[in-house]
């Protein structure tokens, strides 16, 4: 138990140690097209909605369920 919570505990500070050191970083000059930021963070987001959307989808594949509809009107 003790290592899934050290290794949680490690996930969460370097994504945490990235966000900050993105998030403190000075803005480019004029002129300068260098990349500041470690991680584009839309990037990660639309990967981790990629990847909770395919989970579900292999869930719903394995259990025979089918997708939610949503009734509009």
């Amino acid at each position: 138990m003790r290592l899934i919570l050290g290794i949680v505990v490690g996930i969460l500070i370097t994504v945490g140690g990235a966000y900050i050191t993105d998030s403190f970083a000075p803005a480019p000059a004029a002129g300068e097209t260098a990349e500041t930021h470690m991680v584009n963070w839309e990037v990660v987001g639309r990967r981790f909605s990629e990847l909770g959307t395919n989970i579900r989808e292999a869930w719903n594949r394995l259990t025979g369920a089918t997708a939610p509809t949503k009734s509009g009107t």
